[in-house]
């Protein structure tokens, strides 16, 4: 019994870790972001009422008889309406005092007399509480998983006209309770397949796993369920980078874990270290981070010193003296980041091999020196793309054999930061340019974007809005119907004829 509680205290640290593993990105939507995204939700809910399909409704009463048919929505007016945080995992959107116009089609038989027509009518007093819950699914991407729905209708009222207008209204209270009762019983199945269908489709547009080029991906998967409080909503991605061809590969993060204390902002995207050293091994796990100048792509005068650092090396492998140089720059580690509050820098690590290149004999190589570089980042974001500009900030040259060779290379210490500034550091930034997606849905941008470092960690606060509504999202991604296999018969239309009433 001892042995096994010194066992469950020995491995109580790991299952802390492992249970709650730091975010390499964090985000986090405010009360003001929640507010512009119920501005859209709003304009959707309408969209979704009016397309509200009501049943036929017929009856008899004594020697009346009706057939309700063809009803729909005309108008909406929903102008008390509220979205709101509730923990632990809820968003709760209310709708009060809100009005819904019908009209639908009527054919009534009383006696001998026969009546067909239109009817309009109100329901007033419309009442709809939801309550949507938030959580991650088998993918870890963000999802709606359940929905609670109430609605009431406090009245409703139809205006009849006609001959038989006083019959109508004594007999209105059976039509009326009736469509009241069916108006309310179609309100809630259209908001839970508006929210667990069709909203989920605009979530699934929430890149997760996918590759940012040729060379890496990256892994947004969330890593546990949403946090919410009465004013945030925060999410924690895995935000780690992968190489293409060990797409399974895991990197551990030990980095600081992003704190947001903020919610002046719409939105407020966080990146730990581990989110940029992620990227950094990625490319160096897919053998990227290595270049190659030789012959007429080595600059002249960067040759000509060469030339002269080595002469007598080279005079001694003659009648080789004018062979091309080739140079190849490989780094030798990943390169590691560090966001401090002053600014955000990367530490490389390479070494640079020099080389003669007779032609048609084995390559000769002069030196082989090692390179200790601190890049300067400018982190900042673009639309949804997260994008790096990089300068080289401090370079150290030395050998690797001796130190009065690494005497011997002092010289070259301008030379060859030149040779970085001016041919390899464009190529690098050329690769940061396209940058990497955000994890918002189609349709959300980010605006007036503003970088703050930390100890450990940057943070993006933005601003919101919608390039495309919630609509045309998810008409761009709904599912083509399958012609059904058999054909499907369509509802009779009405009749006009009495006795089919």
């Amino acid at each position: 019994m001892a042995a096994g509680s010194c066992l469950l205290l020995l491995l109580l640290p790991w299952l802390v870790t492992a249970v709650h593993s730091p975010p390499g990105c964090k985000i986090r939507i405010t009360s003001k972001g929640l507010d512009l995204v119920k501005q859209e939700g709003l304009r959707f809910v309408e969209q979704e009422l009016q397309n509200i399909t009501v049943s036929d409704l017929h009856g008899k009463e004594g020697q009346f008889h009706y057939n309700i048919s063809q009803v729909k929505v005309t108008d909406l007016q929903l102008a008390f309406s509220d979205l709101h945080f509730q923990p632990q995992q809820h968003l709760v959107f209310n709708i009060n005092n809100a009005s819904i116009s019908l009209r639908f089609r009527r054919q009534l038989l009383y006696w001998f007399f026969y009546d067909i027509g239109s009817i309009n009518a109100s329901a007033d007093g419309v009442h709809i509480h939801t309550m949507l819950q938030l959580a991650k699914d088998k993918a870890g991407r963000l999802k709606i998983s359940n929905i609670t729905c109430d609605a009431s209708i406090a009245r409703m009222h139809a205006g009849f006209s006609g001959t038989l207008r006083k019959v109508y209204e004594f007999l209105s209270t059976f039509i009326v309770t009736g469509m009241r009762f069916l108006l309310s019983q179609q309100i809630c199945p259209s908001l839970e397949h508006a929210s667990l269908v069709l909203l989920n489709s605009v979530l699934d547009t929430v890149p997760v796993r996918n590759y940012v080029d040729e060379h890496i991906g990256i892994d947004y998967s969330l890593l546990r369920d949403p946090s919410v409080s009465v004013d945030t909503l925060d999410l924690d991605f895995k935000g780690m980078f992968f190489p293409r061809a060990r797409d399974n590969q895991e990197l551990e993060n030990h980095a600081v874990e992003p704190v947001i204390k903020e919610t002046e902002r719409m939105v407020y995207v966080a990146f730990s270290e581990y989110f940029f050293d992620s990227a950094m091994h990625a490319y160096f796990q897919a053998g990227v981070l290595a270049m190659e100048l030789q012959g007429e792509k080595v600059p002249k005068d960067l040759e000509v010193l060469l030339r002269a650092t080595f002469f007598g090396t080279i005079f001694m492998l003659s009648p080789s003296v004018d062979a091309p140089l080739r140079l190849v720059l490989q780094v030798s580690a990943p390169p590691r980041c560090v966001i401090k509050p002053s600014g955000t820098s990367v530490s490389v690590s390479a070494f640079l091999n020099i080389s003669l290149v007779p032609t048609g004999r084995p390559a000769v190589q002069l030196s082989s020196m090692a390179m200790e570089t601190k890049l300067s980042a400018r982190v900042f974001l673009q639309g949804k793309a997260l994008r790096v500009q990089l300068d080289l900030r401090r370079f150290r040259i030395y050998s690797k054999q001796s130190a009065l060779e690494s005497l011997a290379l002092f010289s070259l210490q301008a030379p060859l930061k030149t040779l970085l500034q001016l041919t390899i550091m464009p190529i690098i930034n050329e690769r940061t340019k396209k940058g990497v997606q955000i994890p918002l849905p189609e349709g959300m941008d980010f605006t007036k974007e503003v970088v703050t470092n930390h100890a450990g960690f940057l943070t993006v606060g933005a601003d919101l809005h919608f390039s495309k509504g919630l609509r045309e999202v998810i008409e761009k991604y709904r599912p083509v119907p399958t012609a059904p296999p058999y054909p499907s018969s369509r509802p009779a239309e009405p009749s006009a004829d009495p006795h089919q009433l």
